[in-house]
């Protein structure tokens, strides 16, 4: 179950031949999501268990998620708007039937991060599970 969006990025990931090219994009999806402002860059928003600083800001409006997130490494802002893409815009309990670990592998991701990344990776999807359980 991905959203539209997700499924957009699939599609373009179908273009690219080689990790690189891919690599590449991830990164340019980070370049334009917005930055987190300052402000929300606090140790509540942090998430542990990254190589990286990583920040997540998660909304929940009208029963509808949504997240903000930023990061000082520019891999990790794109694997940030990756799961953007993939979470926001659906209903709160929706998110808990995401298979976020399945349908990043279906971008061939899990096979080209380090271990540090995918840990990293794993620790932002458990923290947007556990906010979308605690409002469920």
């Amino acid at each position: 179950m991905a959203t539209e969006a997700f499924e957009e990025i699939v599609e373009d990931f179908e273009f690219f031949d080689d990790w690189e090219d891919r690599y590449r994009f991830v990164i340019e999806q980070g370049k334009d999501m917005p930055p987190l402002d300052d402000a929300l860059k606090v140790a509540a928003t942090k998430v542990d268990g990254c190589a990286s600083q990583v920040w997540l800001h998660p909304r929940i409006e009208n029963g509808v998620f949504s997240f903000e997130g930023d990061s000082d490494a520019m891999i990790v802002r794109g694997l940030i708007a990756l799961l953007r893409k993939l979470y926001s815009g659906l209903p709160v309990a929706d998110v808990l039937k995401v298979d976020a670990r399945a349908e990043m592998e279906r971008l061939g991701l899990n096979e080209h991060l380090s271990s540090q990344r995918s840990n990293g990776l794993r620790a932002m999807i458990e923290r947007i599970r556990l906010v979308a359980a605690d409002a469920v």
